[in-house]
């Protein structure tokens, strides 16, 4: 009886939860127009959109770090102040891809917040690919002061972005694996019975496939389709490694 008692009384509290309104947060002075104003912007639909939205970045427009490279300035057409178009045309298409390659439920918050990191993650690479692609592959690196001259001491190494991208690529892995193991303990629950290590090679080669194609759309939109084959061979390197 206590058990069932708790549970119910768990039940209970999440319905009153959900039932909870809104505008009763908002100052008493305010009128039913602004708070319905109010509601309207923090719809549950709003705010699931609002979770990619704020994934791209601001537009600089000369200021930005790419802006050599940007189409939109090219044509003073850089919406200055507002979020990037190219990021948020990427930002589109990899939700939709990975949400129908890797069968995600709109209505489960879990996995929903988990594309929202993997995308997140698309755009952060996408970002040091465009980096790449206008500086060299091996930088210098000041690692001292002469002494004598007092002139700095540089080291050459390889371009801080290449490393940023093999810490997103072990980021991604992480996130793929949180997400087969949501779904192995549905699994385990009784929702059908498939081999663990299978659901994570599937959720890797359906990541892989998506990536190649957002990497194809970017190169596209940004007019260097032919440019850094090597860096692609390279990070395909490093995955394997992994």
């Amino acid at each position: 009886m206590g058990k069932e008692l708790e549970k119910a009384d768990k039940g209970t509290w999440l319905e009153d939860f959900a039932d909870q309104r809104p505008d009763y947060f908002y100052p008493e002075s305010w009128s039913d127009e602004k708070k319905a104003e109010a509601v309207e912007l923090v719809r549950p639909t709003r705010m699931k959109t609002s979770m990619f939205a704020s994934i791209p970045m601001t537009c600089q427009g000369k200021n930005c770090p790419v802006a050599e490279i940007c189409p939109l300035l090219a044509k003073n057409l850089a919406p200055v102040g507002k979020p990037c178009p190219i990021e948020f045309q990427v930002v589109q298409e990899a939700v939709v891809a990975y949400m129908e390659e890797l069968g995600v439920d709109p209505g489960n918050l879990v996995e929903v917040s988990m594309v929202r990191d993997l995308v997140d993650q698309e755009i952060q690479y996408l970002r040091t690919s465009k980096k790449l692609s206008l500086e060299d592959f091996i930088q210098e690196d000041v690692i001292g002061i002469n002494e004598n001259t007092g002139e700095p001491i540089f080291k050459k190494g390889m371009h801080i972005a290449v490393d940023l991208q093999d810490r997103i690529h072990k980021r991604k892995a992480s996130l793929l694996k949180q997400l087969a193991a949501t779904r192995e303990q549905k699994i385990k629950a009784g929702q059908g019975r498939l081999d663990s290590a299978q659901v994570i090679s599937d959720v890797f080669t359906q990541l892989r496939e998506i990536e190649l194609e957002q990497e194809k759309l970017v190169r596209r939109k940004l007019g260097i389709a032919n440019q850094d084959d090597y860096l692609k061979d390279i990070t395909d390197a490093q995955v394997i490694d992994e």
